[in-house]
């Protein structure tokens, strides 16, 4: 597929100021898309994202918003509005863990977590859809009248044990997402998920980053290694693009094989 299979259109990247988001934003850019970098907090990372895309030829916008916030999402669809005209692609990526054993999870971390990694992401697809609708059909853009992908996990079908609200808001994303592709395909509003697994990000450094760590991590990962965000951002570009034009309501986990249920290999 050429590198530029997203030539001219704009895409609203939410929690992008690192790790899976940050590299679906540059993974974009390269692909010639128009990009909004979005973030909560992290605005110095965002602004050095938007600028090394700028150098490197292409179009990105840092944009402050809390997605888990009706006025943030609004936020973010004006600014694509007023700097680029438009918006052609959401990809709702930002989430967060607030781990506890499920006794001991105290409601405002199961609040914290539902309401940015699953009703945000409902807020924000709710107002793509409608800006996808006022805006109309452009065949010279895309074969779609919009395109939007959830940012999900292998989490959504292996529970997680002491992980129980991030489990279920990803539980709870799948049949978002499922259900809006269904209401939504006839009007050539494709919405898909992308379900990363072991992904070397900060959220889940503690997995990864020692020796010890790593060896654990790896007997969850048939295919033998961690996966990395550009792993993810290449699925991304190619699922907002033409060449994944009849895929609508499909999940494609990213995971090295991690929900394969790999201690089975030996018989279980």
């Amino acid at each position: 597929m050429s590198n530029r299979h997203l030539e001219g259109q704009r895409a609203i990247i939410t929690g992008a100021s690192s790790g899976i988001g940050e590299a679906i934003a540059r993974a974009f850019a390269k692909a010639g898309a128009c990009v909004i970098v979005n973030y909560r907090s992290g605005r110095e990372d965002a602004e050095r994202i938007a600028s090394e895309i700028e150098a490197g030829g292409g179009k990105a916008i840092p944009l402050q918003a809390d997605v888990s916030e009706p006025d943030g999402c609004r936020r973010l669809f004006d600014a694509a509005d007023e700097q680029l005209g438009g918006v052609d692609i959401l990809i709702a990526n930002a989430g967060i863990q607030r781990d506890a054993p499920f006794a001991e999870m105290s409601l405002e971390d199961w609040r914290k977590v539902i309401d940015l990694n699953l009703t945000g992401q409902f807020l924000c697809a709710q107002h793509a859809v409608r800006r996808f609708r006022g805006q109309g059909m452009d065949s010279s853009r895309s074969r779609a009248l919009g395109k939007i992908i959830f940012t999900s996990s292998v989490h959504q079908t292996i529970p997680w044990a002491g992980h129980v609200n991030y489990a279920a808001a990803k539980g709870g994303l799948k049949l978002l997402m499922e259900t809006m592709a269904q209401e939504l395909a006839a009007e050539k509003i494709r919405v898909n998920a992308i379900a990363p697994g072991a992904i070397k990000t900060d959220i889940n450094r503690e997995a990864w980053e020692t020796e010890d760590a790593r060896k654990g991590l790896l007997r969850l990962i048939p295919y033998g290694r961690v996966g990395e965000p550009e792993d993810v951002g290449k699925v991304a570009v190619w699922l907002a693009s033409d060449e994944s034009d009849y895929v609508v309501g499909a999940t494609i986990f990213v995971d090295g094989g991690m929900r394969l249920y790999p201690a089975f290999r030996e018989g279980g």
